[in-house]
């Protein structure tokens, strides 16, 4: 009867073990289309085009029905992306427009001229889609276990715009899709609410891939 016990005891240890393991939680994310990452895209022109970015506004669903307070927070966060992502990029001269008021104000306390560059092109964008869901499912009532999947989703348009003339010279899109997995089974496992980081996730994936999708443009002679 002992080795009974000690078998059986062994046996429901590792089951447990096993089950934690499977429980546990699960991040996946991919990109829609043209998944290249930017660090890929090494070859730049050598005259860098010298940019700004305009407006970026949300024209998607998401935050614009009729609760909204009128801040556009999704729009001003994919501006915010877009900055340090055309940055990073290293295939453009990046000009800041947001911070012109604070530079004019330390070159008079430095005695200095401000020298400010236009720039050739304008970058502009809109969030045209952008949404998220949570689908879950359960074995036996959930007494077996449940699960629980947060995706979301965004596009986003980039318009060139040549500063001399206002005309669109160039159009590039971009879309992404972010899953947040978890499961439970006989009461192991992770479980998770409601992510509010996903917004940003996905928001960085689909700009990146457009940002991507920009650069192509430049190096094929599209735009230049």
């Amino acid at each position: 009867m002992k080795i009974i016990s000690k078998l059986t005891i062994s046996g429901i240890l590792a089951s447990a073990l096993t089950i934690s393991f499977a429980g546990c939680a699960a991040e996946s994310s991919r990109v829609i289309e043209n998944p290249t990452p930017i660090a890929v895209l090494t070859t730049c022109p050598v005259a860098k085009p010298s940019v700004s970015i305009g407006r970026f506004n949300n024209h998607s669903t998401y935050n614009n029905g009729i609760f909204s307070d009128g801040e556009d927070r999704l729009g001003n966060q994919a501006q915010t992306i877009l900055t340090s992502d055309i940055t990073a990029s290293g295939c453009f001269a990046m000009l800041d427009r947001t911070n012109m008021s604070a530079m004019k104000q330390e070159n008079a306390l430095s005695g200095n001229a401000s020298n400010f560059k236009g720039a050739k092109y304008v970058l502009s964008g809109d969030v045209t889609e952008f949404g998220r869901k949570t689908t879950g499912d359960q074995q036996l009532f959930g007494i077996l276990g449940k699960g629980k999947t947060q995706v979301a989703y965004a596009k986003v348009n980039i318009n060139v715009i040549d500063a001399s003339t206002s005309q669109v010279v160039y159009s590039a899109s971009g879309a992404g899709e972010y899953a947040l997995s978890n499961r439970e089974i006989i009461g192991f496992g992770g479980t998770a609410g409601y992510d509010s980081t996903l917004n940003g996730k996905v928001l960085s994936l689909a700009i990146r891939d457009a940002v991507n999708n920009l650069i192509r443009g430049l190096q094929n002679g599209a735009w230049k």
